[in-house]
């Protein structure tokens, strides 16, 4: 499987384009905007993206999601269905952020705990992990040992939650009890910002790491 990170909207959102290299299908995950630069992507690689991946519903992740699945007449898969608050807020929160108008919309399939989703070969477990948001899920490939964590944890910090329905008990036990039983040797891409691993974080991340907060 290849990944390759996308940096896009002024937030700087890791949109990430996964391919599987044995079928060439392909998967957008958080197409938040400059859909031009995600779709000059594609044509480089010349993959046939099939569907639409969605960590959460806040406007750098989403914003661009159905303009894109309309566009390449793919499926949106997630976030869980718990992120309709946020979904239902894209109009609000495009105009909050200075971004281009976009509309609310839902999903193809709402996703939850012990769902799959699957791209070409290549094949995600789905895990809710709230806090964040209320709907956040984050996509695991066991194979690969690599998860897409969207704003659930960064290199060296945590998800905020301050804003409508987050929880910060909630993500700190979605991280210890969903994402570190994975394996210390999981590599993750975050929303914002490099890749890291599990087990650094558990290492030195001054919010997570083990012994913080016991």
């Amino acid at each position: 499987m290849k990944v390759t990170l996308i940096p896009v909207t002024p937030f700087q959102q890791n949109c990430s384009l996964l391919v599987c290299e044995t079928t060439g299908r392909a998967a957008a995950v958080d197409p938040g905007g400059d859909l031009d630069r995600i779709r000059g992507e594609i044509e480089r690689q010349q993959v046939t993206l099939e569907k639409v991946l969605l960590t959460h519903g806040h406007v750098d992740h989403c914003a661009g999601a159905r303009a894109l699945a309309t566009e390449f007449g793919v499926p949106i898969e997630g976030p869980h269905v718990d992120e309709r608050f946020w979904l239902e807020q894209l109009p609000a929160q495009s105009k909050r952020f200075g971004f281009p108008a976009a509309e609310n919309f839902e999903p193809d399939r709402w996703l939850d705990d012990n769902d799959t989703v699957q791209v070409g070969d290549e094949q995600f477990e789905v895990y809710h992990c709230p806090g964040h948001t209320p709907g956040h899920v984050v996509f695991f490939s066991r194979a690969h040992r690599l998860a897409l964590v969207g704003d659930v944890l960064f290199a060296g910090s945590i998800g905020r939650t301050d804003f409508p329905r987050g929880n910060h008990a909630d993500l700190i036990n979605a991280i210890r009890t969903k994402l570190w039983p994975l394996g210390d040797d999981v590599t993750f891409v975050p929303g914002h910002g490099r890749t890291s691993t599990f087990g650094e974080e558990r290492r030195t991340n001054p919010y997570v790491a083990d012994g913080v907060g016991a």
